[in-house]
Formats: structure tokens, C-alpha cells, sequence
């Protein structure tokens, strides 16, 4: 059975970094593009950043632009989340989630296939 696992959130000072990972179980990795969205409190889900099968193009939401970066490890079958500069707004659960064959834009939660239980991400002021 395939499954996402994330990890590596927790409580942080505003201005500092915390590397999220979502570990892939299952075949074929390497044929799935990846994605990481967040939902805070009373709000919807919204989409983060998001790395093509190969690793060769990245997408991110203004929001993060700069500070965040996607980036993956077919080898071990894991996609990480590096978040620098953390502010209190970017509390939220983070999750993970894999596409195969949606052609659509990576910012549609609708395109993605499989999806990690999350990880809670606290940033204090």
C-alpha cells in the first residue's frame, strides 16, 4: 500500500528553520511529482511548493518565495520542505502529496493522488 509519511515539524522562534520530510512507501517514486501544501486553523487548505518528478522545475507560492525551498531524493524516496525564516503566519499542519497524471496546475489539491497525515508546524512570535 502506498503511503506518505511527513515529519520533522515542531515548535519554532519567528526567523528560524525547520526541514519538513515526507518519506514515499510504495513503487515508482521517481514517477510522481511532488507537492507540499499547509492548513492553518479556520482556514483552507493551500498549496506551498512543488517539484516535478525529476526534480528539475520547483514551483512555490509567493508567500514562501525565498524562503522556502522543495527539493527531493529519488534515491530514498523522500521529498523535503527546507523552511528558512519562519514567520508566526506560517503556522499550520504541513502535508505532502504526490501526483502522477494530472496535467493541471501543481496548486490544485484536486491533481494529487496520495496524501500524508501531516505535520504540525508552530512558529512563535
Amino acid at each position: 500500500q502506498v503511503q506518505l509519511v511527513e515529519s520533522g515539524g515542531g515548535v519554532v522562534q519567528a526567523g528560524g528553520s525547520l526541514r519538513l520530510s515526507c518519506a514515499y512507501s510504495g513503487r515508482t517514486f521517481s514517477s510522481y511529482a511532488m507537492a507540499w501544501f499547509r492548513q492553518a486553523p479556520g482556514k483552507e487548505r493551500e498549496f506551498v511548493a512543488a517539484i516535478t518528478w525529476n526534480g528539475e522545475n520547483t514551483y512555490s507560492a509567493d508567500s514562501v518565495k525565498g524562503r522556502f525551498a522543495v527539493s527531493r531524493d529519488n534515491a530514498k524516496d523522500t521529498a523535503y520542505l527546507q523552511m528558512n525564516s519562519l514567520k508566526p503566519e506560517d503556522t499550520a499542519v504541513y502535508f505532502c502529496a504526490a501526483r502522477k497524471y494530472y496535467s493541471g496546475s501543481y496548486e490544485e489539491p484536486k491533481g494529487y493522488d496520495i496524501w500524508g497525515q501531516g505535520t504540525q508546524v508552530t512558529v512563535s512570535s
